[in-house]
């Protein structure tokens, strides 16, 4: 699959089927993106496990914290990679040895990696790069367009409403 553009319908339905999300690279300063992202991500619903060897038997969030992916306590549905590209293949190694599979690969913005991405596709992982998962949601729910931001989607449906602060539901 070509990594530089993907159909709404593809993100729509990764953030829809995911409920478990592994953050490699998670980091317990609020600065950082990964841990707005992780936050963003637990707001919505989503069951979060920080994956970092640095803060491993900490917390981050009030979640524990993991040395690797192999100790995270239940099937992963999608691996969020915050690391350089160049660790990416390791990870994807990594996420191949894990029973169940996990079901998607997803690549922070900046962090791209073809044959990584061949490698998980080829195992049947879906594999989106250099795309934030938390934008997508924003940008697809139309809570982006609050700030201003244009979403690049109109409709004339009104958002579904969850439980949570101004929380929205991703549009169908």
């Amino acid at each position: 699959m070509p990594h530089d553009q993907y159909p709404d319908s593809l993100i729509r339905s990764v953030l829809e089927d995911v409920k478990t999300v592994a953050v490699i690279g998670a980091s317990a300063n609020p600065v950082r993106p990964s841990y707005f992202v992780q936050k963003y991500m637990i707001d919505k619903g989503y069951t979060v496990y920080p994956v970092n060897p640095g803060q491993a038997g900490k917390t981050i969030l009030d979640r524990p914290c993991f040395a690797s992916l192999s100790e995270v306590p239940e099937p992963i549905d999608m691996v969020d990679i915050f690391r350089a590209s160049d660790a990416v293949p390791g990870i994807v190694e990594e996420a191949l040895r894990l029973t169940p599979l996990p079901g998607v690969i997803w690549m922070q913005l900046g962090v791209v990696h073809e044959e990584a991405a061949a490698r998980a596709e080829a195992a049947g992982l879906r594999v989106i790069m250099n795309r934030c998962p938390k934008i997508e949601y924003g940008r697809l729910s139309g809570e982006i367009g609050w700030t201003g931001v244009n979403s690049r989607t109109i409709s004339s449906k009104r958002p579904v409403l969850r439980s949570g602060f101004q929380h929205r539901g991703l549009r169908r």
